[in-house]
Order: C-alpha cells, then sequence, then structure tokens
C-alpha cells in the first residue's frame, strides 16, 4: 500500500494519493489533475475514487477533471446540497475498497455541515492514517465560520458545538496510533494557529492540540471562535464552484495562456478594461511596470494576495510574467477560481518597454535612506500595511498601520497632496499596497524596500517595545 502526501505551499494545502493492488484513490485534488493521472499511469494504476473532505472555501478542487478524465468516482460525505456533477453522497460508517485497502467513510460535521474525515485500514486490515480535511489539523481544528456563509440558519456557534461533538465521539476514540493527515497546514486561512508540521499521530494531538482537551461544549465554542479574522472574500465564491462546477482546466489554460505582443496586449486592455497582473518580484516590478498594473509576485502567497485583493472572480485579467511561467501564472489563478485570464505579454515587461510603450515606476528606497530623510524633516508620515496583530506586536513609532487586508478602509487614510514611506514586514505586500494605489492616482506613496525587518536592523527608528501578539486576544 502507498500513501503520498502532495502539499502544495502557497495554498498550504495537503492532496493525497493512496494506492493498493492496482486501484488508486485522491483525496483533495488541486485543480490540475494530470499530475495524479501520471502518477497512476507510472505506477500501472487505476484511479477509481476521488474522495472529498468537505466543499472547499479556499481553492477549487480538481474533482470534477479528475473524475471524467479517469472514470473515477467522486465521494462526499452526507449533504442535502445540490451538486451540478455527478457523485455518490456517501453514508457514516459507509466502507470504500481501494484494492486490498479499505477506507470508512466518518462524518464529522463542524467547520461545514458535510465534512467528512476518511480513516484507511491497510491490507492487513489494521487502521493505519485518518484524512482529516479541515475538521482536525495537526495543532488545530477547523474554523467554524465559514458554511454560515453559504447555508442559511446556521451560526459560527451552532457549526463550533457539531465540531466539539465530532471530535469528541468520532475521532479521540480511535487509535491513538493513526497518522493524522490534515488538509492544511500553517498559514491556511481555513484555521487560526495551525503548525507547520504536516502529520502527527492521534495520539499526541490528544495530548498537545487545545481543542482535543478536557472542556465543555460552550468552552470549546469560545475557545474555536475568538481570534477568527474575517475569512478572504473569495471563499464563499470558490464554494460555490466546488458544489456547482466550473470550466476544465484545459479549457481555462488555453483561454489564459495566449501570447500576445505588446501591440495586442495594449488593444485587449483597451477595449475589455482587463486588469493587468504583475507577477513579478516586487523588486523587478518597481524599476518599470505597465502603467495602472498592479503586482502580486508569483513567488510569495500568490493566491491569498489574488484572492483578497480581486473581489470578482469573473474579473478578465491580462498577465505580465517572467518568460516561461505564463502557464504557472493562469493555472495558479485557476486554483483559487479565478478563471478568466485572457493573455499574457509576450517577452514580458522587457518587450514593453523595447516597444517604446509608456512606462511607469514606483519609487523604492532603502531604511538607511528612510533614516536620513527623517533625520532632515521633523516629521515624515510612515505607512505600516502589515496585519494590525503585527502591527501591535510591534512597530516603528509613530507609524500608521494601513492594513493592505482592508485596502479599501486603509486608504481613506491616505492624503493624496502628502508624501508616504509605506512598508510591510519584508517588502512583498507593500508593493502590492503601493501599486493598487498607484493605479487608483495616488502618486505620492514610496516603497521601503526589506520591510520591518530592515528597518529594525538598521537600528535609526525607535520601536515600540514588543508585545506576544497570543497575549493581545
Amino acid at each position: 500500500m502507498k500513501i503520498e502526501q502532495i502539499y502544495t505551499g502557497c495554498l498550504a494545502q495537503g492532496a493525497y494519493y493512496i494506492e493498493s493492488d492496482g486501484e488508486a484513490a485522491v483525496i483533495d485534488p488541486l485543480r490540475e489533475v494530470q499530475p495524479y493521472i501520471a502518477k497512476a499511469e507510472r505506477r500501472n494504476a487505476k484511479i477509481k475514487y476521488v474522495f472529498e473532505t468537505h466543499f472547499h472555501a479556499d481553492f477549487v478542487s480538481g474533482h470534477i477533471d479528475l473524475a471524467e478524465k479517469t472514470g473515477a468516482e467522486i465521494v462526499y460525505g452526507p449533504t442535502e446540497m445540490k451538486l451540478g456533477f455527478s457523485a455518490h453522497i456517501g453514508q457514516d460508517g459507509e466502507e470504500f475498497h481501494i484494492g486490498k485497502a479499505k477506507i470508512k467513510l466518518i462524518h464529522t460535521p463542524g467547520h461545514t455541515m458535510e465534512s467528512s474525515c476518511y480513516l484507511l485500514y491497510n491490507e492487513e486490515g489494521v487502521p493505519e492514517a485518518i484524512f482529516t480535511g479541515d475538521t482536525l489539523f495537526i495543532g488545530d481544528v477547523g474554523r467554524p465560520d465559514l458554511a454560515q456563509k453559504v447555508i442559511a440558519d446556521l451560526t459560527q456557534e451552532k457549526l463550533a458545538g457539531h465540531l466539539y461533538d465530532s471530535l469528541r465521539n468520532k475521532l479521540m476514540p480511535l487509535p491513538d496510533e493513526l497518522i493524522v493527515y490534515p488538509a492544511h497546514g500553517a498559514g491556511s486561512a481555513c484555521g487560526k494557529n495551525m503548525s507547520k508540521e504536516t502529520s502527527d499521530t492521534l495520539g499526541n494531538q490528544k495530548k498537545t492540540n487545545y481543542a482535543l482537551q478536557e472542556m465543555t461544549k460552550e468552552e470549546f465554542t469560545k475557545q474555536v471562535i475568538t481570534g477568527l479574522t474575517p475569512p478572504p472574500a473569495y471563499f464563499p465564491q470558490n464554494v460555490m464552484m466546488n458544489i456547482e462546477g466550473y470550466d476544465s482546466i484545459d479549457v481555462v489554460l488555453e483561454r489564459g495562456a495566449r501570447p500576445l505582443s505588446p501591440e495586442e496586449f495594449e488593444a485587449v486592455a483597451n477595449e475589455t478594461g482587463a486588469l493587468i497582473l504583475d507577477t513579478r518580484a516586487p523588486q523587478d516590478f518597481t524599476k518599470g511596470f505597465v502603467p495602472n498594473s498592479i503586482n502580486i509576485g508569483i513567488d510569495g502567497s500568490f493566491a491569498v494576495w489574488v484572492g483578497a485583493m480581486i473581489p470578482d472572480l469573473k474579473q478578465q485579467i491580462l498577465i505580465v510574467a517572467d518568460e516561461g511561467r505564463e502557464e504557472e501564472v493562469v493555472t495558479r489563478l485557476a486554483r483559487v477560481g479565478y478563471d478568466y485570464a485572457i493573455g499574457y505579454l509576450q517577452g514580458g515587461f522587457e518587450a514593453w518597454a523595447k516597444s517604446n510603450k509608456e512606462v511607469d515606476q514606483i519609487t523604492s528606497i532603502s531604511a538607511a535612506e528612510l533614516a536620513v530623510i527623517k533625520e532632515e524633516k521633523d516629521s515624515v508620515n510612515i505607512l505600516d500595511v502589515r496585519k494590525e496583530s503585527e502591527y501591535l506586536s510591534e512597530h516603528v513609532q509613530d507609524a500608521e498601520n494601513a492594513p493592505l487586508d482592508y485596502i479599501n478602509d486603509s486608504m481613506q487614510k491616505i492624503d493624496k497632496d502628502k508624501t508616504y514611506y509605506v512598508h510591510c514586514a519584508g517588502g512583498y505586500r507593500s508593493m502590492v499596497f503601493n501599486s493598487i494605489l498607484r493605479a487608483r492616482g495616488y502618486d505620492n506613496l514610496i516603497d521601503v524596500k526589506g520591510g520591518f525587518k530592515d528597518i529594525k536592523e538598521s537600528g535609526k527608528f525607535k520601536v515600540s517595545e514588543y508585545v506576544c501578539p497570543t497575549t493581545l486576544l
């Protein structure tokens, strides 16, 4: 029997490939399904099932494409939702055979009402692993406030109560030696305090996971709800795509990975009003970019920030990328439901610059240069675009917090006639912030490269006394 965790860092997401005696199953696949198909083909195995732990909010699953391309059966836990595709709605305790191995569906409502875990018995009939989706993470549990956005009459308190019962009645009685394989790790917005570890024994989680300690349902509910931040705006739209269906990834790639010369790119932008998304590194973007484009670097938390900054999943998008990475950008957009990329700038920004078209820039200075400016002036306006929790834990004295997460509110703090020096933790988010406001006509923002890290290490600025963020909850 083979168990493989396929972890995708930008989404902090774990998909799973299980194989026994020529048959395979995939749990919570990503949108691009060819790697799973290729893996099975290399091993002369047939993908028999696609198991979904729940209707995902943070990414669009590849369940539909994978089933259509392989003939596999999609399996969900108990749900009354009307699906836009063929699937088997399993029952609590139902068993599925994969070669000589067996998987039991365990219905564990709480994160969502259909949430289910899958208990794997090895070829000797011994329970070996449990795939817990967003019900149980390493060090945390799934947040109980997402499904209330999709299903009427649900509250986070009701869901938390269901989660309490599921954990204690369904999971905790299972053997300590079981390996827990969750759907997410640290960095995902589906929980609030997940470990960077991506698996553990159930026994160790019983000892160390706060949510599995002895407490009343009321105490549990208070703990899991406290400290939740608003979920990204795209989450409900991803849920509906996973329920209702979507275009094949092949169609999305054909539409988005279309090369456009600088002249064609400009014409399409003017004709469609498409958003121009530049996915190069911030330090490259600042030196020159297509006017009115926004920068969300592909090598950062790309999917998360695209979801936070672009509210409409049907927004048409034109891509500027490093040469050779255009298809990767289209794919990673599709992972979170942005299916309407309509082409990319062939030859990248260099081709645009060589064609003598208009180029814009954002001034970027070092922490040392900012220190000199601060010494020469009575006061300077410093904007810290990190999350509020980061700002409260430690920040430059007199800096104002304008979180990127809430950019429409943050921009209200800015006077277009004044100069602002903008920083985040390391330089990624500040360029996202600056580029979006630049496209909206804010021309007096200066980026501080290296962010708070370089500012603090320079020793030239007074920094607020450090307060552990956990004490602020």
